[in-house]
């Protein structure tokens, strides 16, 4: 079976103004994700790893390079390991949109929700498994590679490998830096690690 590590981009300063990011370019890692990264890096340095691919967004690549250099390995970008297409909630700041009916769907029953514009959370998951489906069948099934990409793709292709409906996929949490480890084959998949983050501390969710 491939082993895919599936790593959430390093921490960025746009989370600190309160909008739904998504697909926003432009968006960089800060000091103390530049320091997730490396010592991501440094976690996996000598580790069997064949490839890394990445989503194209800024805070992907700049996590997903430090891991390539300790590893001798060139980025390749892959499009369908970005960021669900939000629509007209993107760059929305998140306390207006806790306020709209549809939050709560998105919260309690993300299996009904397509947003404005944008993706449903059922088209973002059968976009990322198919994404790392073909990742896992263009190498051998012995390889390991690495997948930069975002806390909603990660969590819903978690939930599909794992069989969890997909209404539940909101009770995963993704760190992150944090690295979530599955591995996939013809007789199906496991879970080897979740949300495994270096840098973890007891705080409120």
């Amino acid at each position: 079976m491939t082993i895919l590590l599936l790593i959430r981009h390093a921490e960025n300063d746009y989370v600190k103004t309160g909008r739904l990011a998504g697909r926003l370019a432009g968006i960089h890692l800060n000091e103390t994700g530049r320091q997730q990264a490396r010592a991501v890096a440094d976690k996996l340095t000598g580790a069997p790893v064949k490839a890394v691919y990445s989503s194209p967004l800024e805070r992907a690549i700049e996590t997903a390079t430090p891991i390539a250099e300790a590893l001798n390995l060139e980025v390749t970008l892959r499009p369908n390991l970005v960021e669900m297409d939000f629509g007209e909630w993107q760059n929305k700041k998140l306390k207006g949109l806790s306020r709209l009916k549809a939050w709560k769907v998105v919260q309690g029953a993300p299996a009904r929700m397509r947003f404005p514009q944008g993706e449903s959370f059922a088209e973002a998951q059968y976009r990322i498994c198919q994404e790392l489906d073909l990742l896992a069948r263009r190498h051998d099934p012995k390889d390991m590679i690495i997948c930069v990409s975002h806390s909603d793709p990660i969590k819903l292709a978690v939930a599909y490998y794992l069989g969890l409906p997909l209404d539940l996929f909101q009770r995963l949490t993704v760190s992150p830096a944090s690295i979530t480890a599955l591995a996939i084959g013809e007789m199906g998949s496991q879970l080897l690690a979740l949300n495994y983050d270096l840098f973890f501390t007891l705080s409120k969710p």
